[in-house]
């Protein structure tokens, strides 16, 4: 589970994003050093922000703002797009996100925008002083307010003076994390109060799972420890890249690149993934990866495939982890979680009893407590679990989905979020096709390996199977305030049919049968198209405020961009979101 990252608003740097795409009728073969050198210049941000302006009537940016560029997007066939994010009167909106669509000359094409409302709030003037928003922050998490920020808060409908402040050591958050609370700056209302951290195990799936009595007893392979040093050369240079080898829980026995510091010393650290490293967080509940501890070793032979050597955590942390960043690599051309060439970091053994995983922005890396000894008995660093969580970390980067609203347990709701859920499920999943390891066979399925009594937690053809988080397969109006994961299923479920279609079919060892709102039959596209079509939809047409009849409209330009309107593609898009009943006539 994610959470809505209200606080980070504004990063004024621009990021490339050389993506690989399908060949199609509207897209040729590039070179890549050609898309990189287009996009790297500072024209295409400043045509972009001088076109929103000009064209404020559409994109909705007027006096007072400032435009910050996050990601500049460069098409093969020339074609830009640049993503911002806003400031009124030098204070962050919130939920004032856009993309600017430009030609290959920089002329105008369109916007995509996150508030269809002008974003100047009625006063500038706070009624509420700073320290009286930081108590209020402080009462309702239950934890030590930092610092309050004047911002506008425009997420729900229009623009309002709100301070937002930073909690941590919340008692509201699993393992003591932060909090961000939006408080208006003029009632005092409390606008929202989100967990800082993602969750994989929300409170509603938790609760659900003690009410039934039920243990997640995740299936670990038998590895053994591994024999034999790999990658020793007579380098007398150091660091240097090694070659070792490592016996996991839950992936067999994997190949592991590594630093090698001196003759009989190596590190945890892939310096062929831009230095990505998993280090122990020893129990305690760390939000800094530099006080985490490192892992070495003295033979390059890591773990022993059970949970009494505190390395084997690590073994599949580190595993997954690189295999989600060789996906992403390998299919778009994606440079680490933020496209930016940096590597990602994990910590496990985190917190006492901790029955969960993370994506925490904060620490800019993925936690992974060891269970809880009651529910959970083993750490969640199962491969769909860690490609579902780094993909929250790529939608941050991009999108930064959030949900409509949080309840004071924690649950998320809204189709913004949902999607953001869907996403994470849909790329985790193509993360183990891309993967392909036997010790985990891939497929359509979420969860497969934690041991639940309906032998997974969600799963892509027929979402509504789920009987633990209640998933739906097709939209319906109470989808606009629906539990996040629950909610999920709809898109996930749009995702299925365009890559394999309606119907019965079995793939590797699973048997799907996916069916459709109106009896339709739907013939799929392939999942290389499908996981494209995606992927374009989520990193050029997609905002904060995305719901599902938005992401319809997201995929079709996606897939007319690469395929041709008229495309067959393109065709099977309208047709897998009709069949969840997401349509242009339903829309609001």
């Amino acid at each position: 589970m994610r959470r809505p990252h209200i606080r980070r608003v504004a990063i004024a740097v621009a990021v490339t994003t050389a993506v690989t795409l399908p060949t199609g009728p509207a897209f040729a073969a590039a070179p890549d050093s050609s898309v990189r050198a287009a996009a790297s210049a500072s024209s295409p941000v400043d045509a972009a922000r001088a076109a929103a302006f000009a064209h404020a009537s559409a994109t909705g940016v007027g006096q007072g703002d400032t435009l910050q560029a996050k990601d500049v997007m460069t098409d093969p066939d020339g074609k830009q797009h640049v993503r911002f994010v806003r400031t009124h009167l030098g204070m962050p909106v919130l939920g004032g996100d856009l993309v600017v669509h430009l030609g290959k000359q920089s002329d105008y094409l369109g916007v995509t925008r996150a508030a269809d409302h002008v974003v100047q709030p009625a006063t500038t003037e706070a009624k509420l002083t700073p320290q009286q928003a930081e108590q209020k922050a402080a009462t309702v998490a239950k934890g030590d307010a930092g610092a309050a920020e004047l911002v506008v808060d425009a997420r729900d409908g229009a623009a309002a003076l709100a301070y937002q402040v930073r909690v941590t050591d919340s008692d509201t958050a699993e393992a003591g994390g932060s909090r961000t609370v939006v408080v208006d700056a003029r009632s005092g209302r409390i606008r929202s109060n989100t967990p800082d951290s993602d969750e994989f195990i929300s409170p509603t799936l938790g609760e659900t799972l003690r009410e039934r009595g039920e243990q997640l007893n995740p299936e670990t392979g038998t590895s053994a420890r591994p024999t034999g040093l790999l990658g020793v050369t007579a380098a007398t240079t150091y660091p240097v890249k090694a070659t070792g080898s490592g016996a996991s829980l839950f992936a067999g026995k994997v190949t592991l690149t590594t630093t090698r510091t001196a003759r009989t010393s190596y590190l945890l650290k892939d310096p062929t993934r831009w230095n990505t490293e998993t280090r122990d967080a020893r129990g305690q509940e760390l939000e800094a990866f530099a006080r985490g501890k490192k892992f070495t070793d003295a033979d390059n032979k890591w773990g022993n495939g059970a949970t009494s050597s505190r390395v084997t955590a690590a073994v599949d942390a580190q595993y997954g982890i690189t295999k989600t960043l060789d996906f992403y690599k390998a299919t778009f051309g994606r440079k680490g979680i933020k496209n930016n060439s940096a590597g990602a970091r994990a910590m496990v053994h985190f917190g006492n009893k901790v029955g969960n995983a993370f994506w925490d922005s904060t620490c800019g890396c993925m936690l992974y407590g060891d269970g809880d000894g009651d529910m959970l008995k083993k750490p969640l660093v199962v491969l769909d679990v860690t490609g579902h969580e780094l993909t929250h970390g790529v939608v941050d980067a991009t999108a930064a989905l959030e949900p409509t609203r949080v309840d004071r347990e924690g649950n998320q709701y809204g189709e913004p979020g949902s999607l953001n859920e869907s996403l994470a499920d849909i790329f985790g999943s193509a993360v183990e096709f891309s993967a392909n390891n036997p010790k985990n066979p891939p497929n359509y399925l979420v969860g497969e390996k934690l041991g639940l009594a309906q032998k997974f937690l969600r799963r892509l053809d027929q979402p509504s199977l789920d009987k633990l988080e209640g998933a739906v397969d097709y939209w319906s109006p109470e989808a606009y305030d629906t539990e996040v994961h629950a909610g999920s299923g709809v898109s996930s479920h749009a995702y299925y049919l365009l890559a394999e279609g309606s119907g019965r079919k079995t793939i590797g060892d699973v048997t799907y049968d996916s069916p459709t709102y109106d009896g339709s039959r739907v013939a799929g596209i392939g999942r290389a198209k499908a996981t494209a079509i995606f992927y374009r939809a989520l990193t050029r047409y997609m905002v904060s405020t995305t719901d599902f009849h938005d992401a319809r409209k997201a995929t079709l330009k996606a897939a007319a961009d690469m395929y041709g309107a008229s495309s067959t593609e393109y065709k099977t898009v309208a047709k897998a979101w009709a069949a969840v009943n997401v349509t242009a006539a339903n829309g609001r």
